[in-house]
């Protein structure tokens, strides 16, 4: 394997991968995996991609996991790039496309982050799982924690929506529900961790579902012949995506796999749930914990993330921005996008088209541009919000 060590992502102290971890012990902030990129590009070659299987396990070499150690899968990734003509031609753009990440295992690109986290755990030795969730990482947690024969504990906004609760419940994981939101369930397990022997899987609170995460970098880049597009729209509630794709596109120039010219990346939050948007415009390097948010698009109420330096860093070098959009501006596109391309997309999805017409309006992106918005999830688990 290629895994070589851990390194904080804020005082750069290095750290052992050989044992569970959570944030970095001297500065508390998310630990990043690091490879020996050379001898990895010597087992791996991109024009070999092709044989292998269509998951995000082709990219076996760039994963933690060691190569005799079975991953558990439901063969996440390998999910479709989509070329959306209709919703295109609406505002004129002629190089438009949609990652459909709703096609995953769980309907959801927390499949992908929860596959690579818990084969991790289970290998090092974790029995029981704990994740506070708004919907789809709980979702995905309890999956995977049941096909690795391990405990998941899944805390709960009580408002969660019923999809996500009942599919946790059904597949055995234990779900509690909490009046109040993300952050109040994350702080309940930190309170009862140590005593109930679970090991928190956070988003960026361990250092393996980025890896997961990752691999959407990975995939839009073979997807397009192994050249990047001008800009990247991403629903952001954790930001675990955009902060995996940043580290994707750095590994693959490493590798040779391409050039230094990187997207404009866009975080897209809920205007009432807004805590990067706010922080981008006001120059700040981190975020304040946005005071009584709430948002329909429930994998965007996250009031406080604990990456919100990485990606405010991002949007910055990459000459992106942000952009806060209205319950009822996500909910009216969801109809639009189904209409013009065939897809039940999730508002947090939905509101990134929003994002996108906005942004083409104020000429921030250009018309003959190539432009890729992401489609987080499936709008079959938010049925609440088009009743």
């Amino acid at each position: 394997m290629f895994l070589t060590n851990l390194r904080c992502t804020a005082c750069g102290r290095p750290d052992e991968w050989r044992r569970l971890q959570n944030l970095c012990h001297v500065c508390h902030k998310p630990l990043f995996v690091e490879y020996d990129l050379g001898a990895a590009g010597k087992s791996l070659r991109r024009d070999g991609l092709a044989t292998r299987e269509k998951s995000l396990w082709r990219y076996r070499e760039l994963l933690p996991l060691p190569p005799e150690i079975e991953p558990v899968s439901f063969g996440e990734g390998g999910t479709p790039l989509l070329r959306a003509r209709g919703f295109g031609k609406q505002l004129g753009l002629t190089n438009l496309w949609i990652k459909d990440e709703g096609q995953n295992p769980t309907q959801s690109f927390k499949a992908r982050g929860m596959a690579v986290a818990v084969s991790m755990a289970k290998y090092l030795g974790a029995t029981k799982l704990a994740v506070p969730s708004a919907g789809n990482a709980g979702g995905a947690l309890a999956a995977y924690a049941a096909r690795a024969g391990l405990e998941a504990h899944i805390f709960m906004p009580s408002d969660t929506p019923k999809a996500n609760i009942i599919e946790c419940r059904e597949v055995g994981a234990h779900v509690t529900l909490i009046d109040g939101l993300i952050t109040d369930c994350g702080a309940e397990i930190a309170r009862r961790k140590e005593k109930e022997g679970w090991f928190d899987v956070s988003t960026l609170k361990e250092p393996y579902r980025v890896e997961g995460k990752k691999t959407l970098g990975y995939e839009i880049a073979e997807q397009l012949g192994w050249s990047l597009p001008d800009a990247i729209l991403y629903p952001t509630g954790g930001g675990t995506g955009l902060i995996g794709m940043w580290k994707a596109f750095a590994e693959m120039e490493s590798l040779g796999w391409i050039g230094p010219e990187r997207p404009r990346m866009f975080s897209v939050q809920a205007s009432d749930c807004a805590p990067i948007v706010t922080a981008f415009e006001a120059g700040a390097t981190t975020a304040e914990e946005f005071p009584n948010a709430h948002t329909r698009a429930s994998g965007l109420r996250v009031p406080k993330a604990v990456g919100d330096f990485l990606m405010l860093k991002i949007l910055r070098d990459s000459d992106g921005g942000v952009v806060a959009i209205e319950d009822e501006e996500m909910i009216k596109a969801t109809r639009q996008v189904g209409a013009a391309e065939g897809l039940f997309v999730a508002p947090e999805g939905a509101a990134c088209f929003v994002a996108l017409r906005k942004l083409v309006a104020a000429d921030k992106i250009g018309r003959d541009e190539r432009v890729v918005i992401f489609n987080t999830g499936s709008g079959v688990k938010y049925l609440e919000c088009y009743s």
